[in-house]
Order: C-alpha cells, then structure tokens, then sequence
C-alpha cells in the first residue's frame, strides 16, 4: 500500500486553507496531475465527486466522499471497487491567528498489483509536491506575497 505523509506551516488562516482545500473542482488548476473533479453533490458537511488523476501512462478515475469538519479536517474516502483502500486527509491546525500547520495523509491501494506497482513507482514525493502546490495557490488566492509563505 502507498501511505505518504507531508506538512507545512502557512500563514493563513486555518477557516481560509481548509475553504481552499474544500474546492476539489479547482484541483485540477493547480494540483499536479489532477485531470478531472466534478461535483455530484454537496452539503456543508459532505462532498461527493468524480475525480480522475493520473501520471505519464497511469490514470485513474474514482468516486470520492469528502466529509468536512470544519476547520479542522477533510477526510476523503473512495468505495470504488478498483480500490481496496483509499485515504486522503487534510488536517488544519491554528498556530496562531494567521498561521496554520497544515498536514496531507494519502494511503492507496488498488486492486490491480501491477497498476500498485506502477503507481508505487511514480509516487514518492507526490504528496510532499501536491502540498506544495496547494502552498503555492494558497500565496495566489490568499494574497501573501511569496517571501512571507512556506517555513
């Protein structure tokens, strides 16, 4: 199973980056191989979409629940059958009043060993990078110019 783990401590609010991180149909203009997020649903406290992403030949396309904890957590979990486990998890933790530690969990496997395997393969670091590109639109969206951004 691929399980990877990555954190970083923004000047922002945390009501602010848990909003940003909450918008999975604005992850495929920033976030590293996402190809496709498509809302079916949504409540204040769930989100239901159809994601795709995908590396070089990889690709997948899953349905995905978001509950939202707000502003402490988003978890994201996928019953698609071509998965036998699927995590995503942000946490968001106030610092201070316009500083947050914010982490990213991804555990996943699907069922498919050679697709694992190839997906193994290309993924150390995606979620080290993934968190960085959130950083980066997190300085566009939220207007810190970038000297004041990522400890």
């Amino acid at each position: 199973m691929l399980s990877e783990h990555a954190e970083r401590c923004l000047p922002f609010a945390a009501e602010a980056l848990f909003d940003l991180a909450a918008d999975i149909e604005q992850y495929p203009l920033y976030l590293p191989g996402w190809q496709c997020a498509r809302i079916a649903s949504r409540t204040a406290e769930r989100v239901q979409a159809e994601q795709a992403v995908g590396v070089g030949p990889v690709r997948l396309q899953f349905h995905t629940t978001a509950l939202l904890h707000r502003p402490l957590a988003i978890d994201v979990t996928s019953d698609d059958p071509q998965f036998t486990h699927f995590r995503l998890g942000w946490t968001f933790v106030a610092d201070a009043p316009r500083r947050c530690r914010i982490g990213l969990d991804v555990e996943l496997e699907v069922r498919a060993a050679l697709l694992q395997r190839a997906i193994e393969s290309l993924a150390p670091g995606a979620v080290d990078t993934t968190l960085e590109a959130f950083a980066r639109r997190a300085r566009q969206i939220l207007d810190v110019p970038c000297d004041q951004g990522v400890m």
